[in-house]
This record gives C-alpha cells, sequence and structure tokens, in this order.
C-alpha cells in the first residue's frame, strides 16, 4: 500500500471530522450552550490552547474527533453559572439542529466541492467534437463493415473528424449526452446538424440510420467523439452540483436504511471465506488501499487523481 494513500486518508479524515464537529459547535455557540472542548483526534493531547470557553486541540490518536458541549445528559454537574446554558435545557428545536448540523454541513461542502469541480476542475466526459466517422452502423457487435451494412449518415452527409457539433435542429446542447437522446428518437428523421469546421459554421442535413439496440430501434448517425474533460458555465454548474447533492442525500438516506442487513455480510466476507460484494460495505483498510492505487497509478493525470480523491473523501 502506498504511503500516500494512507496519508491522505488521514488527512481527509480529520478534515471531515473538523467540518462536522464543527457544525455542531457553531450551532451549540449560536444557541448559547457552553462547548467546553474541541479536540481532532483521541487519546493523549499532544498540542491545545484556549479560545474564549472553549479548548481546541489535537490528540495523539487520528481516528475522529469531538466537541464536548456542557450538559450533553441529565446527570451532568454543573456550576449554577453554566446550568442554564446545558445542551438539556435548550428546547427540542435546538437541540435537534445542534445534532444534525454536523451530517448537514458534510452536504453543504460536498456542494461547494461539486461546484468547483463542475466549474472549475471538470469532468471527464465526451465532448461534441467528432473524433472518427464510421464507415458503416452495425447492427451487431461483431459485424464488420461491407457492402451489405448500414452506410454511415454522418460519412454519407459530409461530417469529417475533427468537426465540432455545435447544435441540432438549432438547438444548443451543453453535453453530448444530450445530444445523443435527440439522434437516438430521431432515426429516419432528417436533422439539421450545425458543425464548427477550421473555425466557420457549417450545416449539414442528416437523417439518423436504424439500428437495433436490445430489441429497440435507436437512431444512429455513425459518428465517435473525442473523450476530455468538460467544465461548466456558473448557472449550469449549480444546477448540476445541486442536483448530485440531492442525488447523494437520498443515496444516503437509502444506504443508512439498508445499513444493519449488510453487517453480517461484511463480518462473513472478512473473517470467512465468501468473496466480497463489490456493492458492499468497504472499512478503513479498503478506503486507504484505494487511496493509494488512486495516488500511484499511471493511468490517470494529476488533475483526475485530485477529482478522484475529491469524490472519495470529501462528500457526505
Amino acid at each position: 500500500m502506498a504511503i500516500i494513500g494512507v496519508i491522505a486518508f488521514v488527512v481527509a479524515l480529520l478534515l471531515s471530522v473538523m467540518i462536522h464537529e464543527a457544525g455542531h459547535y457553531l450551532t451549540a455557540k449560536r444557541f448559547g450552550m457552553k462547548v467546553t472542548e474541541f479536540f481532532v483526534g483521541f487519546g493523549q493531547k499532544i498540542w491545545s490552547t484556549q479560545r474564549g470557553e472553549t479548548e481546541f486541540g489535537v490528540k495523539a490518536i487520528p481516528a475522529g474527533g469531538y466537541c464536548r458541549i456542557a450538559g450533553m445528559t441529565p446527570r451532568e454537574e454543573l456550576s449554577e453559572a453554566d446550568a442554564d446554558r446545558a445542551f438539556v435545557k435548550a428546547g427540542v428545536t435546538q437541540r435537534l439542529i445542534v445534532l444534525g448540523a454536523g451530517s448537514f454541513l458534510h452536504f453543504v461542502i460536498g456542494f461547494v466541492l461539486l461546484l468547483t469541480l463542475f466549474s472549475a476542475i471538470g469532468v471527464t466526459s465526451l465532448t461534441n467534437q467528432v473524433e472518427r466517422v464510421s464507415d458503416c452502423i452495425p447492427q451487431t457487435a461483431t459485424e464488420v463493415c461491407s457492402s451489405k451494412s448500414t452506410p454511415s449518415p454522418a460519412k454519407n452527409a459530409g461530417i469529417l473528424a475533427g468537426d465540432q457539433i455545435i447544435s441540432i435542429n438549432g438547438v444548443e446542447y451543453t453535453e453530448w449526452a444530450q445530444a445523443v437522446r435527440v439522434i437516438r428518437s430521431s432515426a429516419g428523421k432528417q436533422l439539421d446538424i450545425t458543425v464548427n469546421r477550421n473555425g466557420g459554421l457549417i450545416d449539414i442535413l442528416v437523417t439518423p440510420a436504424f439500428r437495433d439496440l436490445d430489441g429497440e430501434k435507436i437512431g444512429v448517425i455513425g459518428v465517435i467523439n473525442k473523450v476530455g474533460t468538460v467544465t461548466y458555465a456558473p448557472i449550469p454548474a449549480v444546477i448540476k452540483a445541486g442536483s448530485f447533492t440531492l442525488e447523494i442525500l437520498q443515496n444516503s438516506l437509502t444506504a443508512l436504511i439498508s445499513l444493519p442487513s449488510k453487517i453480517p455480510d461484511l463480518i462473513n466476507q472478512t473473517f470467512g471465506n465468501e468473496e466480497r460484494d463489490p456493492e458492499g460495505l468497504v472499512g478503513v483498510v479498503g478506503v486507504a488501499r484505494v487511496s493509494g492505487e488512486t495516488a500511484e497509478t499511471k493511468a490517470l493525470t494529476g488533475r483526475e487523481k485530485i477529482r478522484y480523491l475529491r469524490f472519495d473523501y470529501c462528500l457526505p
């Protein structure tokens, strides 16, 4: 296991803990509760500093952290001065907000990171630039183009490798996947495709050919597009970040509900001979191993490694 993966995992874990506990800390202070300690790590104290009534610090075991709020339980003994600022004395709504603030802040940070990813770093995706034009439209995975094959509409219409598809029927699409849906639903229907060729715009009429896909007839024009890093304008980036954050929230709730049923399988896979479920739970060692593999692989660029590590650690 690469040491850089372990370091990345520990740093990301501590950052995640700090964000989580900061949610508890900020809301507790907002409601007038007394926060006595804010520590990253457990065990022996390494360093600390007093800021007002709160002691901030780092402890020896980097496996978590905590935010200590006075009066978390009714049995805790408090001075008269602190009794009215106890957690248990706050209203139900305030207590629920404090308890849920840590997890909520993860989703806020997740949204910000996704927004940065879509607007600045970019995502690897198919672009609207044509890399290759097919000679035919094969109806099976093994078909080799011949005189009996369905001709390629793109080739017949004059689309060339290097052309950038700007719009279809006058509509511009920010993602190639959106354009593909239009093409697939337009088999046998003529499309007016505008391409950018060497800086000039050219309108080309193309009629998608029929192709059988799992029993469904779809439209295909016969182009293979380039894969590249795609970034988005501010408004589309906000929309995509919000959509992904909502999806992550829904998936997190679903995972929490199904968590108890997965624990027996995890035990059997860890200590028994059962094959690990690729969709199952992953432990700390597994996450660190993936970190090391991501950091060491030569198949990804530095930008792509940052993107993968950001998804692995910083999202809820």
